[in-house]
């Protein structure tokens, strides 16, 4: 790489977390940021945990966490607290107000990255300046990529990949691989993706400016699909396999009713500003 002259602020939302989980996603992520500074990739940044909590008990903690597990002389944390539970998409909103960095990096308190992620993922946009947001490979256990990005979906696509039992995906295998994408090769570059997940997105700061953020509509769930098609209006979304994370969370259909009622109407929203498709 050439000499560091980018920089970068990462981003990440928490809601009363696994401290144990986290504290491991911390690690993972300042070993991937001292490689980007060991290669060159990286000048400066600063990190900003988001407390979404609900109460003293979870700022206390993190407070604790981020004293005892991060240190970086050129790149720094920061807790933003005190706010209450604004929704996932309006505390990223908080962090990306206060950084003039070079790119941003949105990630979930439950991703873990790889050691080269970061480096990768800006020499990547270093040499494709058409690309304003990239989207990683997902690694599975065993090794093997997941297929992370979207086509944009039905509402049965919806229906059926949250809360169908298993016996009715394996009968619906193509629409669901459709919507899944599993027809594009998991281990090339893809430009163009429709969707992509807003548990670990890199974007290029100035093309995230251009979007707003994330949308005051959507308090959870679906806020990273309407981010990436406001996204593609002013540059290229891409899929990159040599960044890699592996991703802890679940479906919202695993959570209870709650997150079903969160789902569900996030989806009117979705659907209802972008278009409705029904099966």
């Amino acid at each position: 790489m050439s000499p560091p002259r980018s920089t970068l602020s990462v981003s990440l939302v928490t809601f009363d977390p696994d401290l144990e989980l986290l504290t491991d996603v911390l690690r993972r992520l300042l070993t991937a940021l001292r490689c980007a500074f060991r290669v060159n990739a990286l000048s400066g940044g600063r990190l900003s945990l988001v407390d979404n909590g609900p109460g003293l008990s979870c700022r206390t903690g993190l407070q604790a966490l981020l004293q005892a597990h991060w240190r970086h002389p050129d790149f720094p944390a920061h807790l933003i607290s005190g706010h209450g539970n604004i929704g996932y998409g309006q505390g990223h909103n908080k962090a990306m107000q206060e950084s003039a960095a070079d790119y941003h990096l949105i990630v979930n308190p439950d991703v873990l990255v790889a050691e080269d992620a970061i480096a990768n993922a800006i020499e990547f946009l270093e040499a494709h300046a058409e690309v304003g947001l990239l989207a990683p490979a997902i690694i599975a256990v065993d090794g093997t990529l997941h297929h992370l990005c979207k086509d944009y979906p039905t509402v049965l696509d919806l229906a059926m990949r949250g809360f169908a039992p298993e016996f009715v995906k394996d009968r619906a295998y193509q629409r669901l691989a459709r919507y899944e994408m599993r027809h594009l090769d998991p281990y090339r570059v893809h430009y163009r993706v429709p969707l992509v997940s807003g548990s670990f997105m890199f974007f290029r700061r100035r093309v995230l400016e251009l979007t707003g953020g994330f949308s005051k509509a959507y308090f959870l769930y679906f806020e990273d699909f309407d981010l990436s098609l406001r996204t593609a209006q002013f540059a290229t979304v891409a899929y990159v396999p040599s960044v890699r994370i592996m991703h802890k969370g679940g479906y919202a259909g695993k959570k209870g009713p709650k997150h079903w009622w969160m789902f569900t109407r996030s989806a009117h929203t979705f659907f209802s500003q972008h278009g409705w498709r029904w099966y």
